[in-house]
């Protein structure tokens, strides 16, 4: 299932395995029910399948609970069997996540923020854009969820980024949002779903078009501490898979050069004869056929 984390760059994926997945019928829709083949079974649950059974923008700590009890209702009760899912999630650059979200609040977005300066977003002390991706995607039963004083501040954080590590460790896949291209391509070799369409890469600096002064980059890092460490170490989580894979292409084309490099010298070292009884080369019998259907 899909676990997204950007508003504005979350649903990447999970939409385009809705309407770009190469698969038949061509997906030209918005929505779909996603069933598996031969059997009313959803295999994917995401806001375009599945809708927001879970809330809208539901945390790990939500899906976690909620998704075996969402599918068993919406499927017979034949394949009400204990199943196995595969969670994957896109993560974001904290500065550019957290302007996402300043800039979708200010357009007046849920609780009325229009007009809302981004000094204003920050001073909020209770503005749950800050370090949201952490409290998105940890095991927030380890902690009291918005009780800041039940739990010192250090122990909360070092209890949050621990849960994280563990439940990233243990997703299916996991892209990040600056990343379109090497997202898409991982996304295709891990799962063999290929897509019509090359994922957008949205704005490629930090800020997204906003002009923001390193004063406020330096204030809006401090206030995303934790999305901070969280993204560093997603970064090179994420980045292993693709270099293996990489590494495991690169190493496959220079054994098949290899190979065609040894044919080759095969090929001019045998006397004429003893190649075409080999079939290095094609002999007069071929050649004739191939000339009479010419």
């Amino acid at each position: 299932m899909v676990k997204g984390e950007e508003k504005e760059k979350e649903d990447v994926v999970s939409q385009a395995m809705v309407t770009h997945a190469a698969v038949a019928p061509p997906s030209d829709i918005t929505s779909c029910t996603c069933y598996r083949p031969n059997r009313r079974e959803t295999w994917l649950f995401s806001g375009f399948s599945t809708g927001w059974s879970c809330w809208l923008h539901a945390d790990w700590t939500e899906l976690s609970n909620c998704v075996p009890g969402v599918l068993d209702r919406r499927n017979s009760a034949a394949l009400c069997t204990p199943k196995k899912f595969y969670y994957i999630t896109l993560l974001g650059d904290p500065i550019s996540r957290y302007l996402s979200e300043w800039r979708h609040v200010q357009r007046g977005e849920g609780t009325d923020w229009s007009g809302c300066t981004l000094h204003e977003f920050m001073d909020c002390r209770y503005n749950l854009a800050n370090n949201r991706q952490v409290r998105m995607l940890a095991e927030l039963s380890l902690v009291p969820c918005y009780n800041l004083s039940f739990i010192p501040e250090g122990k909360r954080a070092q209890l949050l980024l621990e849960s994280i590590k563990k439940n990233l460790q243990g997703m299916a896949f996991l892209g990040l949002t600056e990343f379109q291209r090497k997202t898409q391509y991982l996304f295709d070799q891990m799962f063999n779903l290929k897509f019509t369409r090359l994922f957008m890469q949205y704005n490629s600096t930090r800020t997204g078009g906003v002009e923001v002064d390193e004063d406020t980059i330096r204030r809006i890092e401090e206030l995303n501490d934790l999305d901070m460490q969280l993204y560093v170490y997603a970064k090179d989580l994420s980045q292993q898979p693709y270099q293996y894979k990489r590494q495991l292409e690169r190493r496959e084309q220079r054994l098949r050069s290899r190979e065609e490099r040894l044919l080759h010298r095969a090929k001019e070292a045998l006397p004429r004869e003893d190649a075409e009884e080999l079939g290095l080369v094609p002999n007069e019998n071929y050649m004739s056929h191939i000339i009479e259907k010419w």
